[in-house]
């Protein structure tokens, strides 16, 4: 019975480490410690950039950029062949920024 119950246990542990493990790299961005100085939140910013350009983000961070309140994320969504930047203000969540990338990306 122990036995058993110290499996369960062992498989729930590793059930856990290898889920939160896929989800957490999903989350994280380039200036992720910026975060602490933005109003607006990676999800409010990611919904409000969806809005503006949807597609499928491909690559998200937040910034110091001039322009706005000067703290911006920045995703790259992905629609069809072509990759749009999309800018957010992290203060306002006002859309700063809203293009094709060109051939020589940032």
């Amino acid at each position: 019975m122990h036995r058993k119950l110290a499996l369960l246990l062992a498989h729930s542990t590793v059930a856990a480490v290898v889920t939160v493990g896929w989800i957490a790299p999903a989350a994280a961005y380039t200036g992720e410690e910026l975060a602490k100085d933005a109003k607006v939140t990676l999800d409010q910013a990611r919904r409000i950039a969806l809005r503006a350009h949807a597609g499928k983000i491909t690559d998200q961070e937040l910034e110091k950029e001039p322009g706005g309140s000067g703290l911006r994320y920045s995703f790259d969504i992905r629609r069809g062949k072509i990759t749009y930047e999309v800018g957010i203000d992290a203060a306002t969540g006002q859309v700063l920024e809203n293009k094709a990338e060109g051939p020589n990306p940032d």
